[in-house]
């Protein structure tokens, strides 16, 4: 049992260790922090969808940006299309679950608002469409998905790739990649005049 503990732990290591020496990587998440402090500068929203667990992961990012993350700051418009249950099942009802996202993007998404889709194996039907559906009506469309994933490359405008094809190895790293994203915005938006390490360190300066 501890060898399997420990295993895991030494493999997520590992392919954290491998992102964070891949620079491609990492200026493409530093790319989606802007594009999504860009477009809520500009009265935009950010939405994430997600099918299991990664639709968990689409509502904790979401409440990282509405609520807090590292500090007391004004709230971040995301909103996860993963939450309203009734929205959900008179969509897959009454048209199919394929488009329970997309309807909701056609709904209420705008030109400017950003999409983030998260899918582990980059071939979940409801997240295709859902990106379709983003860039049909101008907004920008990101993906987080594994190693392969060439449905998904063509239907977004940047895709974030772990270097991996096991499941929940993947979903780790998209937690990781997350936070770092909702940090980089919050700091984007709003450390100069909130963040209190850096407030105190440009009044020593």
């Amino acid at each position: 049992m501890l060898d399997f503990i420990r295993e895991e732990i030494q493999k997520t290591s590992a392919l954290l260790s491998l992102i964070s020496q891949d620079n491609r990587l990492l200026e493409t998440i530093e790319l989606v922090a802007k594009q999504c402090a860009q477009a809520l500068r500009q009265g935009k929203k950010i939405f994430f969808v997600g099918n299991g667990g990664s639709a968990a992961d689409s509502q904790h990012l979401a409440a990282e940006l509405v609520s807090r993350l590292r500090y007391d700051r004004p709230g971040l418009a995301a909103i996860a299309l993963t939450t309203d249950t009734s929205a959900l099942t008179a969509i897959g009802n009454d048209y199919a679950y394929e488009q329970v996202f997309s309807r909701q993007i056609e709904a209420i998404g705008q030109s400017g608002d950003v999409l983030i889709g998260i899918t582990t194996s980059g071939k979940s039907p409801n997240i295709l469409k859902a990106l379709e559906a983003a860039r049909a009506k101008g907004m920008v469309a990101i993906g987080f998905t594994g190693l392969r994933a060439p449905l998904l490359v063509e239907r977004c405008d940047i895709v974030l790739n772990v270097p991996a094809t096991e499941i929940p190895k993947i979903q780790e790293c998209h937690i990781t990649f997350g936070h770092v994203i909702c940090a980089l915005i919050e700091e984007e938006i709003y450390g100069a005049q909130y963040n209190p390490i850096r407030k105190q360190s440009e009044t020593i300066v």
